[in-house]
């Protein structure tokens, strides 16, 4: 299980398509649970973004990671998700766990702002400017997700992480096995 965080236009998406495609081609179907995609099928895209609702979604992406993992999908979560009581649950409870901060400037967030999240569209809900995000503690993986690193670079080094832990039989959490 991938989780794939970071701030608004990092690239979660976007990396965690090359990485789904990247695994597609080694014969693996993983599941992608986007944010985005998450809220809009569950019903709550029109849910409030404060700290309250984001959280609330953040458990329950987590939760249906876990409840797709268990059934021995290979999951890819891309969300914001930033919220040290959500990694420290996910850590606790979804095997394999392995989880990628994408960290990007603001600058070049502003610079990406390809839905007007930080041009005041969206004013008092952004993660980063309005609510304080809880970066994840200790990721697995911490990528620099701008300037020389394209998409292709980071879903390759998340691959990577990922085929290294199932060639040792470690995993992040209870089971052995991952990617």
């Amino acid at each position: 299980m991938v989780w794939i965080t970071g701030l608004a236009e990092s690239g979660k998406t976007t990396v965690s398509r090359r990485l789904i495609n990247r695994l597609t081609r080694v014969g693996i179907k993983p599941v992608h649970l986007d944010g985005n995609a998450v809220r809009e099928a569950v019903g709550t895209e029109g849910h409030a973004f404060d700290r309250t609702g984001r959280m609330s979604m953040a458990f329950t992406y987590a939760r249906f990671s876990r409840m797709l993992s268990d059934q021995g999908h290979v999951v890819v979560c891309s969300t914001i998700s930033l919220f040290h009581e959500v990694h420290s649950w996910n850590r606790r409870h979804i095997r394999n766990y392995l989880e990628v901060l994408l960290d990007v400037p603001m600058q070049e967030l502003k610079r990406r702002d390809s839905k007007g999240v930080y041009a005041g569209v969206k004013k008092g809900e952004v993660v980063g400017v309005d609510l304080d995000p809880e970066f994840p503690v200790a990721p697995d993986l911490r990528i620099v997700n701008f300037s020389g690193t394209t998409p292709d670079d980071a879903a390759e080094r998340i691959y990577r992480a990922c085929k290294h832990d199932s060639s040792t039989g470690s995993s992040h959490r209870h089971e052995k096995g991952s990617i």
